[in-house]
């Protein structure tokens, strides 16, 4: 548990000051995002704001994971993939979004390049598990075991790598208006915090001893994005651009995977696939019937143009996603208390 209090304090520390100097370095420099053409009329007055900002999201994290045990005691392989993800995504990122600052227009690597970063992290990422970890090849909803659909290591690796590119696109796609990914988040790595610190007290039911320090990255992360939402709520001082929605995207895919709960992430991120569902929704509406069933994708934008303050969109939103978190961690603890012998 001091482990876990430790990542949270010192990672929500480092990037509440790290993302105040990054702010006045990119202002320095006048760095700032390119807003898009075709998005709500009320963003244009956010062109310039520095962006980037989810540099100061990993590298909070990443300090925070490392120090978290100076000891070195409690370090495990699993923990350290998790955070090499976090931290390359993070990079494919930032370089998209330095690609944007510097041509001045919303416009960073095009599809392909992206995918293929990304496809290059999550590929590493699947294939150094089953290399390097006992991680167990099933699809699972609480544990290893339940329900258990065994894919084997080619199939558990086709099935990771479309998860992680699944989960970068929905927060990348949610990171729309100031602080709703990084509030969003928030609630979400607080959720797998919980599952893999009760997974790590109940080794003999979830069947995995590194519990303990995939939790302290799901902590590293929470005070992370905690410590940038600081700046990053409306009106946002920064954005956290792709750099900080890809680190984050591909943390919960990670996550999910290292904890054997990859059924259970649609829930935990329940607002981010209503927000992808919205975007599939409407490019299939508009392309097959030739209308558009929002006002516009992704959903949040929907509820701006239907006259909804920026800060009401977001707060509402915040709601969902917490009450998605609930239930995700109410139907977890659910089925522990199911199980034989769990409880007395």
């Amino acid at each position: 548990m001091i482990r876990l209090l430790v990542a949270a304090g010192v990672a929500l520390a480092v990037s509440l000051i790290g993302t105040r100097l990054l702010i006045t370095a990119l202002e320095r420099r006048q760095i700032g995002q390119p807003i898009r053409e075709d998005g709500p009329e009320g963003h244009i007055t956010k062109a310039g704001t520095p962006t980037m900002g989810g540099v100061a999201i990993v590298l909070a994290a990443t300090v925070a994971w490392g120090i978290s045990d100076l000891s070195g005691a409690v370090y495990t392989r699993r923990g350290l993939l998790c955070m090499a993800a976090i931290f390359l995504a993070g990079v494919v990122g930032l370089v998209d979004d330095g690609l944007k600052v510097f041509r001045e227009r919303n416009l960073g690597l095009n599809k392909r390049a992206k995918i293929l970063g990304l496809l290059t992290v999550a590929v590493g990422f699947s294939v150094s598990m089953l290399v390097f970890t006992n991680v167990q090849t099933t699809i699972s909803f609480t544990r290893y075991d339940y329900p258990g659909f065994e894919l084997g290591d080619i199939g558990w690796a086709v099935f990771a790598v479309v998860l992680i590119l699944a989960t970068t696109n929905a927060v990348n796609l949610t990171d729309g208006l100031d602080g709703l990914a990084a509030g969003s988040s928030i609630f979400a790595f607080a959720a797998y915090t919980v599952i893999a610190f009760w997974g790590f007290r109940h080794e003999g039911v979830y069947g995995n001893e590194s519990f303990l320090d995939t939790a302290v990255v799901a902590a590293a992360m929470l005070g992370a994005c905690a410590g940038f939402l600081w700046w990053n709520a409306a009106p946002a001082k920064i954005f956290m651009g792709d750099t900080g929605s890809l680190a984050i995207g591909a943390g919960l895919a990670v996550l999910a995977l290292s904890t054997n709960t990859q059924l259970l992430l649609p829930i935990v991120g329940g607002l981010f696939v209503m927000e992808t569902v919205s975007v599939i929704l409407q490019v299939g509406s508009f392309r097959l019937l030739g209308r558009r069933v929002f006002r516009m994708a992704p959903l949040h934008h929907h509820f701006e143009l239907g006259g909804w303050p920026e800060t009401t969109v977001i707060i509402r939103l915040w709601i969902v996603a917490g009450l998605f978190t609930a239930l995700a961690l109410g139907l977890y603890y659910a089925d522990f208390v199911r199980l034989p012998g769990t409880i007395d």
